[in-house]
């Protein structure tokens, strides 16, 4: 049996998936999971990649452990986050979350450098305020890239930490604001415009295609050699990747994110696209995922870990259902991105201080609904097209009253599943590399 291995890492826990074809399907096997979280250091708000790469080679150990040895293995993690490297390969410490608020001075002065209509333009990239491209120039601000030699995506530094690559994947990069949309390269001119050091940005890497083999001293570690494959490496590139969707089908990437776009053949940069705030993020085979972003279950999971877990995720779901009040917030409130209280955040967007918590839950519940609903009404103007039903994939689809909701906001039918669709599109990509298929041939298998 010929196994592959997905390394899907969210910002709460990573999981190693194998997968394998049997019956002209493909099988899958969680086989190790591990804890991630954002940690509020000195410096700010940081993740530890060391501890990330010390338990993707955790999850590889399990794997030679159990008999199951890969025949390759690819990573994918969220977007916009990366590290920095000296000269010598060493970590130029730290490792920014983007939840951190250290862009604030950023985004005007790379606006006053480039205009947000022309950035669009030639990017096709939604404005948030940690895209990589503030980020970027946060650090120009306080001298962080002066010693900088290279700067790696985080899921192409783990691939760089097994192989010994230096290499960003397309996919990913997309997500900087710093690659067009039209060529699907560095855009050089807003690099010189903003003055970051070119030496940072080498040629991409295309998803599907090989990395390189395991470096020999991580293959004694772990216990076997493999190949490396740049899986799709932005996660939401994965989940669309793995994702059945049909024509007219919009697609809702339910995670810490709520995603919601459709597939293009090229991407939209009209003055509508960009007032709307869509993104073209780069996909599979050139294609791209003109999307919205909204805050997700990021809601649900900073409430229930401020209860301490004392609520399971179905206990929170049937006590928002048994309620029958709710307010409306918007979702994408800067209050909800890295609150110490997530409760006292909604009750702050929903102007009620004393909301009861039941209150709180199905606040959340059906404004996340209702964004579902106002991105697909402005997703068929800007793409000209008429949705036919909405595909709901990842962990977000389980929630029975959440899809119920997004049925009653949007008036179209939900199809809920494949949950694990992320680490699905990262299985279809190497076997991709490997069976030399197509896409559309590799989702069959779903």
């Amino acid at each position: 049996m010929e196994y592959y291995l997905a390394v899907d890492i969210g910002a709460s826990g990573g999981r190693h998936v194998l997968g394998w074809i049997e019956g002209g399907r493909m099988r899958t096997r969680e086989v190790y999971r591990f804890e991630n979280r954002i940690e509020n250091g000195s410096d700010g708000l940081v993740w530890d990649a060391v501890r990330i790469v010390s338990e993707v080679e955790n999850g590889l150990k399990r794997c030679a452990e159990l008999g199951f040895i890969p025949k390759s293995v690819a990573i994918d993690t969220w977007g916009v986050d990366y590290v920095l490297l000296g000269a010598n390969g060493e970590v130029i410490a730290p490792v920014y979350c983007y939840r951190d608020g250290r862009t604030e001075r950023a985004v005007p002065a790379v606006e006053a450098l480039i205009p947000p209509e022309e950035l669009y333009a030639r990017t096709g990239i939604q404005k948030q305020q940690f895209n990589t491209i503030f980020q970027l120039y946060a650090d120009k601000l306080t001298g962080r890239l002066d010693s900088a030699e290279h700067m790696l995506m985080l899921p192409s530094y783990i691939t760089y930490k097994l192989t010994g690559v230096m290499q960003n994947e397309y996919t990913d990069a997309t997500t900087t604001g710093l690659v067009n949309a039209s060529n699907g390269a560095w855009d050089g001119e807003i690099i010189r415009r903003l003055d970051l050091p070119e030496r940072l940005f080498g040629a991409l890497a295309e998803p599907c295609t090989r990395a390189g083999r395991l470096l020999p001293e991580v293959a004694e570690r772990v216990g076997f050699d493999c190949e490396v494959i740049f899986a799709p490496s932005h996660d939401t590139a994965s989940a669309v990747a793995g994702c059945p969707i049909k024509e007219g089908e919009v697609y809702i990437s339910s995670g810490t994110w709520s995603l919601i776009g459709v597939e293009t053949p090229s991407p939209v940069l009209s003055e509508a696209a960009r007032a709307a705030n869509f993104t073209n993020e780069g996909g599979v085979e050139r294609r791209f995922r003109l999307l919205k972003n909204y805050t997700g279950m990021w809601l649900m999971q900073s409430i229930r870990r401020e209860l301490g877990g004392s609520m399971t995720y179905d206990e929170m779901m049937e006590a928002a259902r048994a309620c029958g009040g709710f307010a409306r917030i918007d979702v994408t409130d800067p209050r909800l991105l890295a609150p110490e209280s997530m409760l006292a955040a909604v009750r702050s967007c929903a102007g009620e201080a004393q909301m009861p918590l039941d209150r709180a839950l199905n606040t959340v519940y059906h404004s996340l609904a209702a964004s579902y609903a106002e991105a697909v009404a402005e997703l068929e103007g800007v793409a000209g097209f008429k949705a036919s039903a909405i595909r709901v994939v990842g962990g977000g689809s389980r929630d029975v009253y959440l899809n119920e909701l997004t049925e009653k906001y949007t008036g179209l039918p939900v199809k809920a599943g494949p949950v694990e669709a992320t680490s699905a599109g990262n299985l279809l990509s190497q076997i991709m590399f490997d069976k030399k298929i197509t896409l559309a041939q590799a989702r069959e298998l779903i």
